[in-house]
């Protein structure tokens, strides 16, 4: 029986290992830096673009370590041609609209499979005569650790419905089997999946939800639903002519009456339908389409919120486009 302070690996397996994990790391920075620009989600995005950069730095720290084992520099190569399938299979999913797929593939398969080969080489490691290669696997399972964290917030995100949901669960045991198949990363089979959370006090460095607001933020505003009924009442009385109800809506002093005043003698409104909404502070800017028989008008309102619900503070901008004719 070998001393426990001997290890488990020689400088060959160890470099076999090493060349693996390369190829792993490799193969994915490779695969998220072309995914980057086909996929439409920015938090999708960022979440790629952080970890593109962590991956590369792994299989430099791999291919660097390689000569200390005598074996060739930066020389990363599959177990075995299962391996290589898998990969492939991760990469089939390259259509826009198959963002969770993308993410699923790296996130909720091949990240935690790394992360547990990662582990199971510390374990099983030299303390004396790999300390080197031990620190890169340390490093490299807790960058792991922190992007499958973020991963899965970003795919929960993207699973909103029962559809992708069900998506998801069907690619991602398609990709296990394969990875089954191939015996993992080291061609020697799957190492028992550990955990992944750390302390919960220690938050991830990679912050998925500052992503999700981001994406969130260049999309539309919602419009409130109390301003959304003040919208509509407050169209609704233009369209009749209705002077007195439109009188409520408008701040005093606001000075959009001259606005109204001059428009509605102007042309006989049938509709109305908000074409634009964009919020600023605590204001909303609201763009509306008023459509008659004889034309078609637009106003830009500025609506606040007071005590007595949201108000028009200003009428920024109409215009009449009359009917062209026939």
């Amino acid at each position: 029986m070998s001393h426990p302070l001997t290890g488990a690996h020689s400088a060959d397996e160890s470099a076999r290992l090493v060349r693996h994990y390369r190829y792993a790391a490799e193969r994915m920075m490779r695969i998220l830096g072309g995914w980057i620009a086909l996929t439409p989600e920015l938090s999708v995005k960022l979440l790629m673009g952080r970890h593109v950069w962590d991956n590369a730095q792994h299989a430099d720290a791999f291919g660097n370590r390689l000569p200390e084992l005598r074996a060739p520099a930066h020389v990363g190569e599959p177990a075995n041609q299962a391996f290589v399938d898998f990969m492939d299979a991760i990469e089939e999913a390259a259509a826009p609209h198959q963002s969770v797929e993308r993410l699923v593939g790296i996130y909720a398969v091949l990240k935690p499979h790394l992360l547990s080969a990662y582990r199971e080489h510390l374990d099983r490691a030299s303390l004396v005569y790999e300390p080197p290669t031990r620190r890169i696997l340390i490093r490299c399972a807790e960058d792991e650790r922190r992007h499958i964290v973020a991963g899965g917030i970003i795919i929960r995100h993207l699973a909103a419905t029962t559809e992708v949901r069900a998506r998801a669960a069907t690619w991602r045991q398609r990709l296990e089997t394969l990875l089954a198949a191939a015996g993992g990363v080291t061609g020697s089979g799957l190492p028992p999946l550990g955990p992944v959370a750390a302390d919960p006090s220690v938050e991830p460095g990679d912050d998925a939800q500052t992503f999700i607001r981001l994406e969130r933020s260049t999309g539309t505003w919602s419009i409130p639903r109390e301003l959304e009924r003040a919208l509509k009442e407050f169209g609704d009385a233009l369209v009749a002519g209705d002077h007195t109800a439109l009188g409520r809506w408008l701040l005093p002093g606001s000075g959009p009456g001259d606005v109204l005043d001059s428009a509605l003698p102007a042309a006989r409104f049938g509709s109305h339908r908000t074409v634009a909404f964009a919020r600023i502070a605590g204001h909303r800017i609201v763009k509306s389409r008023f459509d008659g028989a004889e034309g078609s008008m637009t106003l830009t309102s500025r609506w606040v919120p007071g005590e007595d619900g949201w108000r028009v503070a200003a009428l920024d901008s109409s215009r009449l486009d009359p009917v062209p004719p026939a």
